[in-house]
C-alpha cells in the first residue's frame, strides 16, 4: 500500500477507536504508533525479518517528536492560565464578580441569567479553563436562579453554556494550543480572543433576554439594588481587571515598540499576583494545596492528549496526508468561502464524538494547510488573497473560528465536557437536563460563528493594532 493509502486506513482506525469510547490520548497515540510501524515496515518491503527493526525506528521517532513539542516555552502557558482560575476562585474573586454582576445586571428580563453569563465571561478573563469556569459557577449561579423560580434545565444550561467562554476569552489555553500547533503568534491570538469572546457573551445575553420577554413566568427579573450598592460590588471584583491588565501589558504594549515581556511571563505574573490577592483574602493552605492539586490535573490531562496526538501527527507527516488534502481541497470547483462552512459544519460533527483539545489536536495538521492554501498561502498579501486577509491575519481568523467550533463542542451531545461538569457538581441534576438546558445556546453559537465568518474584522480588529 501507499503511504497516504495507509494514512486513511489508520486514520479510520483512529475515529472508530473514539467513537467506540477509548480516550483520545490512548486512541491517537496507538493509532499513531501502529501507523509508524506499518509505513516503515512497508518501505522495507514487509520482510518478517526487519520488522523488529520497523519498530525500534518506530519507537525512536515517537518518542522524539512528543518531548520536543512539550518541552516548548509556550505550553509552561497552560498550567499558569488554569492555576489563576483555581487560585481567583480561592480568593473569593468569583462570587464579588456575580455579585456585582448581578446587581448591575439583574433588573432585565432573564436578569440573573443574563448576570451568570457576564460573569462567567468576566471569570474567563483570568481563567484558561471552560471546565473551571462550568465548576466554578455550577455551585454559585445556579443556586441563585433557583431561588427566583428559574427552570433547573436552563440554570444549568446557562452555566455550561457561559463556562465555554474561557475558550475564546484570554487567558485560554485552547487558543495557545492552536498557536502551538499552527507555529503562530500566541500573543496576537489571545488578542484576537477578546472581541469575538465578548460579542458571545453579548449573544447569549440577547438571546436569554428574548425569551424572557416572549415565554411567561421564564425568568423574573431581581429588582431592588440601589445605585449605592450597585457602586459597592465594584471594588472586591475590581482585582479581575488588575489580572487581565496585567497579562495584556505584557502582551500587547498599548504606548508602542516592543512588548513588555512574553505571554509566558505575563501568565506566571498575573498567577502571582492573583495568588498575592488570595492570601490578602485569607487563603489558608487546604485551599492553596487543593488549587494546585486541580491545576495539576487538569494540566496533565491536557498535556497527555497533546503527548498522544503528537505522535499520530508525526505518523501523518510520513504519510504525506496533509499535503494530499491540501491538495484535494484546492482542487475543489466550489467557492472557497463554501468550502471553508463545510469544514467548520464538520466540525461541528466531530466535536460530538470527541473533546476540543483533543479534535484540533488530531485535525489541525490537515486541515489548516488546507485553509491556508485556499486563502493563496501561509505569506499571502491580502491584495492577492481569497478570503481579502493576509496568510498570518488569515491563521488569525481560522484559529478564532475553530476554537468557537470547540466552544461548541464543549456543549454538545453525547460528551460535551461542561455538561458533565456542572452535572458532576449538582446532585439534583442528571446529564440529561443539562443537555436540554443548552440547547437554546446552540442558536446563539450558530448565529456568532456566522458573523465572524461574514464579518472577519471582528476577529482581526484588535491583533491588527499590534
Amino acid at each position: 500500500m501507499e503511504p497516504i493509502e495507509i494514512g486513511l486506513v489508520v486514520s479510520g482506525g483512529l475515529l472508530v477507536l473514539v467513537i467506540l469510547g477509548m480516550r483520545v490520548a490512548f486512541a491517537a497515540a496507538t493509532a499513531g504508533m501502529i501507523g509508524l510501524i506499518w509505513i516503515f515496515w512497508a518501505k522495507f518491503g514487509y520482510d518478517p525479518a526487519r520488522f523488529g527493526k520497523a519498530m525500534t525506528i518506530a519507537v525512536k521517532t515517537a518518542g522524539q517528536v512528543p518531548h520536543s513539542k512539550i518541552s516548548s516555552q509556550a505550553l509552561s502557558l497552560i498550567p499558569t492560565f488554569i492555576l489563576i482560575g483555581y487560585l481567583a476562585y480561592y480568593a473569593g474573586l468569583t462570587k464579588a464578580l456575580f455579585e456585582a454582576a448581578k446587581r448591575w445586571l439583574a433588573w432585565v428580563p432573564g436578569g440573573l441569567a443574563v448576570s451568570t453569563v457576564f460573569a462567567t465571561a468576566g471569570f474567563a478573563a483570568v481563567s484558561g479553563a471552560s471546565v473551571a469556569t462550568s465548576a466554578v459557577f455550577a455551585r454559585i449561579a445556579i443556586p441563585e436562579m433557583l431561588k427566583i423560580g428559574y427552570n433547573k434545565q436552563f440554570a444549568a444550561g446557562v452555566v455550561a453554556a457561559g463556562g465555554t467562554l474561557a475558550s475564546l476569552i484570554p487567558p485560554s489555553a485552547i487558543l495557545v494550543i492552536y498557536a502551538i500547533i499552527v507555529e503562530q503568534d500566541v500573543g496576537k491570538l489571545l488578542l484576537a480572543g477578546f472581541i469575538p469572546g465578548a460579542f458571545s457573551a453579548v449573544i447569549y445575553g440577547a438571546l436569554i433576554i428574548g425569551m424572557a420577554m416572549v415565554i411567561k413566568d421564564f425568568g423574573p427579573p431581581v429588582k431592588g439594588f440601589t445605585w449605592k450598592e450597585r457602586f459597592v460590588s465594584l471594588p472586591p471584583a475590581l482585582p479581575i481587571l488588575v489580572v487581565v491588565l496585567t497579562i495584556i501589558l505584557f502582551v500587547y504594549n498599548p504606548f508602542g515598540g516592543e512588548a513588555w515581556g512574553t505571554p509566558t511571563e505575563g501568565g506566571a505574573i498575573g498567577a502571582f499576583v492573583v495568588f498575592l490577592m488570595a492570601l490578602y483574602r485569607g487563603m489558608r493552605w487546604a485551599q492553596l494545596k487543593d488549587a494546585l492539586l486541580e491545576t495539576a490535573k487538569l494540566s496533565v490531562m491536557i498535556f497527555t492528549i497533546i503527548w498522544g496526538v503528537l505522535i499520530y501527527v508525526r505518523f501523518l507527516g510520513f504519510a504525506e496526508l496533509p499535503a494530499a488534502f491540501s491538495d484535494w481541497i484546492t482542487s475543489l470547483t466550489m467557492s472557497p468561502m463554501l468550502i471553508l462552512v463545510c469544514i467548520l459544519l464538520a466540525y461541528a460533527v466531530l466535536g460530538m464524538f470527541m473533546d476540543a483539545i483533543g479534535m484540533l489536536l488530531l485535525t489541525l495538521p490537515v486541515v489548516y494547510p488546507a485553509v491556508m492554501a485556499l486563502n493563496g498561502g501561509e505569506f499571502v498579501s491580502a491584495a492577492d488573497s481569497t478570503f481579502g486577509m493576509s496568510g498570518p491575519m488569515c491563521a488569525i481568523w481560522f484559529g478564532i473560528l475553530v476554537v468557537k467550533m470547540a466552544e461548541f463542542c464543549l456543549i454538545t451531545p453525547p460528551i460535551g465536557l461542561n455538561c458533565f461538569v456542572v452535572a458532576g457538581v449538582r446532585d439534583d441534576l442528571s446529564v440529561q437536563d443539562v443537555f436540554k438546558g443548552v440547547t437554546p445556546f446552540f442558536i446563539a453559537d450558530a448565529i456568532t460563528i456566522a458573523l465572524l465568518v461574514a464579518f472577519p474584522a471582528i476577529v482581526l480588529w484588535l491583533p491588527g493594532q499590534v
